[in-house]
């Protein structure tokens, strides 16, 4: 394959498999998603249940998900990686925050050296899903290669994040049709752009802003960060000695699983000390803005935000290269509002303008439940907004279904990876019973709701009410806290509010 990715000696043979698949044997489990998410369930999924039939399929060419969609400038991990891999396969390398080809390569390496890759088919894209209640299966449709496929599966795993992949979120902006440069989204950003030498303005403040602008300031003419308001950045340090006398002292899994630990449990002790402590977690980041900030830079209008620490998640900033790209005078920020696109750039209701050869829109994410396929059960439409998420992976009143959400204060992968432990957990207790349906029941209470993701960010207001709701009371409640989470993981009871049959 000229991607580089072995996918079986015989992928169209494959392919052909899977639009038979219907007429065969049901899958044990049908995963969803070649990312982090479904690469991890696979492994624990058979982990518990070593003769498990299962499937991935994934709507894109290769491993990777999101760090195979995004190829902008710089693009990393917004965590530390050690927290983001697999606690069960190593990470190899000593920098604290990892680059994107570097996560991708190393979910290839993952799939292949366990047995994953093999069972993966590419170019599938699931457009909905039935579940019928007479033989406890679900009926999924999928287009292969362009043409419409059905596979049949007892248990159902949506590993497909919580963002639309084909769309990211992009305002319109009057007078964009005037400009006579380049936009530019970072979700789909061209191989071929050249920004050598050119004015550039990056409009948004979150994670791909702050990544964005220091990777492409040593060579840009000019770039600026274009922002309503600010957002908190915190330096983390590229490389931590404590990590390397780690790796040098203990083989490689107890040490990954150390400094996994440690620096999930700092991340966790952060998060719980900023919202216990919102005004002196202000002025500590204040401080750190001043001291890497140029001497004299007006850091309480564009680095001191309206809002409280982590009501909206906290920037990454490794080494504090946002801000020594501002320091070095290599890079900008404009805190206004757009008035309007002209024919050469942004001007602002303060009546500034800024040059612009190529306008970056990093204005977010659209988010969405189940990659925007469409569920349903005995034909009756699933509307994932009414309803309550049961342990934060399924859905009340919807059998033998798990959908795979990480957090909104940590790395991705350490909720993930117990939502795998967990599912991984309630199949082997179907099989052994001989349950053929497991479903998650309110038993007709209505708990109070609450959003499933802690987040007073946009993209999470925008998407309303397409995503599932938390409940105030367990097992429907959604804490984002990783060590209540891991606490509980040992004393689950598979049976709490499920219905076996």
């Amino acid at each position: 394959m000229t991607d580089g990715v072995d996918r079986g000696p015989n992928a169209d043979d494959r392919h052909r498999d899977d639009r038979d698949q219907a007429a065969n044997q049901p899958l044990d489990v049908l995963i969803v998603g070649a990312g982090l998410s479904g690469i991890d369930a696979a492994y624990r999924l058979r982990e518990r249940n070593p003769d498990l039939d299962y499937r991935i399929v994934e709507r894109r060419s290769r491993i990777g998900g999101t760090w195979d969609l995004f190829r902008y400038p710089g693009v990393r991990s917004d965590s530390d990686i050690f927290t983001l891999s697999f606690p069960w396969n190593p990470w190899r390398g000593q920098r604290t925050v990892a680059r994107g080809d570097e996560i991708r390569e190393y979910l290839e390496r993952t799939a292949e050296e366990f047995g994953i890759a093999e069972r993966i088919t590419f170019d599938v894209d699931v457009t909905g899903a039935d579940f019928d209640s007479a033989t406890d299966l679900w009926t999924v449709d999928a287009l292969v290669d362009g043409e419409p496929t059905t596979f049949v599966t007892r248990f159902l795993y949506m590993c497909t994040g919580y963002y639309r992949y084909e769309a990211g979120y992009r305002p319109e902006f009057p007078g964009e049709k005037d400009f006579r440069g380049t936009f530019v989204h970072p979700q789909f950003w061209p191989e071929d752009l050249d920004y050598e030498g050119k004015d550039v303005v990056v409009i948004g403040s979150g994670a791909t802003a702050v990544t964005l602008i220091p990777s492409m300031a040593p060579r840009a003419g000019s770039v600026t960060m274009l922002q309503r308001s600010p957002t908190y950045m915190f330096p983390l340090p590229w490389e931590d000695p404590m990590t390397k006398l780690l790796q040098r002292a203990l083989p490689a899994q107890v040490s990954h699983t150390v400094i996994r630990w440690r620096n999930a449990v700092s991340t966790m002790l952060m998060f719980l000390f900023c919202r216990a402590f919102p005004k002196l977690s202000r002025r500590l980041l204040r401080r750190i803005a001043i001291a890497m900030l140029p001497k004299g830079f007006d850091v309480d209008t564009h680095f001191k935000p309206r809002y409280e620490p982590w009501d909206q998640r906290l920037c990454v900033i490794p080494d504090g290269d946002f801000y020594t790209a501002i320091k070095d005078g290599d890079a900008d920020v404009a805190t206004d509002t757009i008035a309007r696109i002209t024919e050469t750039g942004v001007e602002l209701d303060s009546g500034r303008h800024l040059p612009a050869d190529i306008i970056v829109t990093a204005t977010g994410l659209d988010l969405v439940s189940f990659g925007g396929a469409s569920l349903s059960v005995d034909g009756e439409t699933v509307e994932p907004g009414e309803k309550y998420a049961y342990r934060g992976y399924m859905l009340d009143d919807v059998p033998n279904l798990a959908w795979s959400v990480g957090y909104t204060n940590a790395s991705w992968t350490l909720r993930v990876d117990l939502t795998s432990q967990a599912v991984a957990e309630l199949i082997e207790y179907m099989r052994r019973g001989g349950h053929t349906r497991a479903v998650p029941s309110l038993r007709g209470a209505r708990p109070e709701a609450h959003a499933l993701l802690e987040l007073d960010a946009g993209y999470v207001k925008r998407a309303g009410s397409r995503l599932p709701k938390a409940g105030d009371r367990a097992p429907w409640q959604v804490r984002h806290n990783l060590l209540l989470d891991a606490w509980d993981a040992r004393r689950y009871d598979v049976t709490e509010e499920m219905s076996f049959s």
